[in-house]
């Protein structure tokens, strides 16, 4: 996501690219394919709000900048609610031929096992979220071993046609009608109490995959725990997570109230798969068909992936990286994507993003300087590069607590603002002063101009 990003950015200023993937000469613990872009975890970008939500704020800052990975997502987009959601397959070979057609950029697949050496000069190091165990090591060695690492966990895909539809139904939680989509955008699978506790149990007694012995002190990502991690941490847990029953009515027993939902997004343009939402796990792969068959409506589920466990590295940025992400103990090269400690493929593409232009700044003759911290770009970057304290650092996604504060509008009626109000007024001034600030920073002169 990253890299690809990184390099459509630099080429638009028409500058040459060496675009460096191992796949498939050499492949890993989680990708499944040699495309560019492959998305090995959910098919979802999150939220496409940009006035109520950080990420969506996030995605509208990139489409500004034209990003490729968020044209090939609207190309690539299926239904989900008020998400941006995609087809994974044709998505990444949405990014793979346009990477492959553009002729500034040559793509060279095989491993890079060291560091890139200063004869290449300008280098972006993106090889989120799996690097290898060679480069890793090689970057630890200039880093003085200061890097850190996670675990982040797959959900299983099913096949549409395997789920029982005289229990489940179509619906997206309160009827809320996203773009493109209808306000039936999810799959629902009802639980009665009973389901659920027994439900709750199996997760907890089910067999997990084994960590190697170099694992076992690696920390999950509180943003995407496995399901029976959450489960573990109290048996009501999930209920007020991923199988929330609220805003949702099962039109085959509409007096009933449903204990907990299940639900299941669209996983490709035909609507032939569905992944489940929430339901990253580790549990081995007969234990995993076993358990998610008890769940009503899945019981002849039929799997086209089931879910997986994988180890992301990313690096103590803040005492690492200046603020244009350049590795401080060696400036040619810089860093971009998940390796840098943000959290998600929006924020991952849109480190790549600025980490191209900060490239190609100074291979035009130019001066890197970040976007405004007020920016959704400018906030992720302040805070990996130093906003965060290096003695805690973890991943972060996007969020409005990144951004500095702004005094709300007063309402024309003076009427004061409180609570749910408040917030989401507070939220809608800081992502259009955001889009304010990013206009002024990508066109200064016609700013100093006006």
């Amino acid at each position: 996501m990253a890299g690809s990003e990184a390099a459509w950015q630099i080429t638009r200023t028409g500058t040459p690219v060496i675009l460096h993937e191992m796949r498939p000469e050499r492949g890993t613990d989680a990708h499944q394919t040699d495309g560019l872009a492959e998305l090995v975890c959910s098919n979802s970008f999150r939220s496409d709000d940009w006035e109520n939500n950080a990420v969506g704020l996030l995605h509208e800052e990139m489409r500004k900048c034209g990003s490729l990975i968020m044209s090939a997502a609207a190309e690539a987009k299926v239904p989900a609610g008020s998400a941006l959601a995609v087809d994974r397959e044709n998505f990444s070979q949405i990014v793979t031929k346009t990477l492959e057609d553009e002729p500034l950029i040559t793509i060279e697949r095989g491993e890079v096992t060291g560091l890139p050496p200063q004869e290449w000069g300008s280098t972006i190091i993106a090889t989120g979220p799996l690097t290898s165990e060679a480069l890793s090591s090689a970057i630890g060695e200039v880093t003085e071993k200061d890097e850190l690492a996670f675990f982040d966990a797959i959900a299983p895909i099913i096949y549409t046609e395997s789920i029982n539809f005289d229990v489940c139904w179509y619906q997206s939680r309160y009827d809320k009608v996203g773009p493109d989509g209808d306000g039936k955008d999810y799959i629902n699978c009802p639980m009665t109490q009973e389901q659920y506790t027994n439900f709750i149990t199996a997760l907890l007694e089910g067999e997990k995959t084994d960590f190697k012995e170099w694992e076992e002190n690696t920390p999950y990502f509180e943003g995407c725990l496995p399901i029976e991690v959450m489960a573990d941490r109290g048996r009501e847990t999930l209920r007020y997570g991923p199988m929330k029953p609220v805003g949702l009515t099962n039109p085959h027993d509409p007096d009933v109230k449903s204990y907990a939902i299940v639900q299941l997004r669209q996983d490709n343009k035909l609507a032939t798969l569905y992944n489940m939402v929430g339901f990253q796990t580790k549990l081995k792969h007969g234990e995993q068909k076993r358990i998610f068959k008890t769940i009503p409506g899945l019981e002849n589920a039929e799997f086209a992936r089931l879910g997986g466990l994988h180890r992301n590295t990313f690096l103590n940025s803040p005492r690492l990286l200046d603020e244009t992400m350049r590795l401080k103990s060696h400036p040619h090269i810089r860093f971009a994507g998940q390796i840098t400690g943000v959290e998600g493929y929006v924020e991952s593409a849109a480190m790549g993003l600025m980490a191209g232009r900060f490239a190609s700044m100074e291979a035009n003759g130019g001066v890197a300087l970040p976007p405004p911290p007020t920016t959704a770009f400018g906030a992720l970057i302040s805070h990996i590069t130093g906003g965060a304290d290096a003695k805690t650092f973890q991943p972060m996604n996007v969020n409005y607590g990144l951004l500095p504060p702004i005094e709300i509008p007063k309402p024309v009626d003076g009427k004061r603002l409180r609570g749910k109000e408040k917030g989401r007024a507070r939220k809608t001034a800081m992502s259009h002063r955001a889009l304010r600030d990013l206009d002024a920073w990508l066109n200064p002169t016609s700013v100093a101009a006006d």
